[in-house]
């Protein structure tokens, strides 16, 4: 299921002629587009609507990009982050991908390929239609739910997940105990436009690694199967309805 045309979708860019560029090429797709130059007239629009993308320049006039994408990170949040980076700033990507940004894109970017990345973003962030409808599965104490998009711990408390790291994990509960490569990984959660040599899959096994092992100490759930990609080793069971 592709994601709604009407989604709302907040770009954060200083430079007016990348923003004009990305705001009409969102706009042209279908899609509704906020316009902000700032962290404070990102804060405005989140103050009276929910996007459901935000577009992210790295450098930004004041509070910069990655300041931002750990501050809607700080409080549990999970609205997607397509951020926009130089060539140049591989580290600061990298450390973008660790507070929480789903995805990035480097200046210049292709048009095609910006658009492609936001339907793949939607498209994960809105369960990826039918295959996560109505699904509850069980696995070491935690539990989540495919369709309300959620995880919790075995006190029934809410374990905060990234988009990204949402449907990462869902692969996993989805087809346990089998190794999955990168490559499968990499399809199933961002699609054929994911670049063969993308690291993003790493980060995000990292990041959620840490985030299962701050709710349940000890418990090792995804394993590194050297040259071949990750394996679910948890026992999992579907719940019903």
């Amino acid at each position: 299921m592709e994601p709604s045309a009407d989604a709302l979708i907040a770009v954060v860019e200083d430079d007016d002629e990348i923003r004009r560029l990305v705001v009409g090429l969102l706009s042209r797709e279908g899609y509704r587009v906020e316009e902000a130059q700032s962290g404070a007239d990102l804060d405005a629009i989140l103050a009276r609507s929910v996007p459901e993308l935000v577009i992210l320049d790295l450098m930004l006039p004041g509070e910069d990009g990655l300041s931002i994408c750990r501050r809607l990170r700080g409080h549990g949040g999970a609205v997607p982050i397509l951020m926009l980076t130089a060539k140049s700033d591989a580290i600061d990507r990298v450390v973008g991908l660790e507070m929480g940004a789903d995805d990035y894109l480097t200046k210049p970017f292709n048009p095609r390929e910006l658009v492609a990345r936001v339907r793949a973003i939607l498209r994960r962030a809105r369960g990826m239609g039918e295959a996560a409808s109505s699904r509850r599965y069980a696995f070491e104490g935690l539990v989540i739910d495919l369709d309300a998009r959620s995880l919790a711990n075995r006190e029934g408390e809410p374990v905060a997940l990234t988009s990204a790291e949402f449907d990462l994990l869902a692969c996993f509960v989805q087809r346990p105990r089998r190794v999955l490569t990168r490559e499968q990984l990499l399809d199933w959660t961002r699609g054929r436009d994911a670049s063969p040599f993308d690291r993003t899959i790493d980060m995000t096994i990292s990041r959620l690694r840490k985030k299962i092992e701050a709710v349940a100490p000890g418990l090792a759930l995804i394993t590194t199967v050297r040259n071949n990609g990750y394996l679910f080793v948890a026992t999992v069971k579907q719940l019903a309805p």
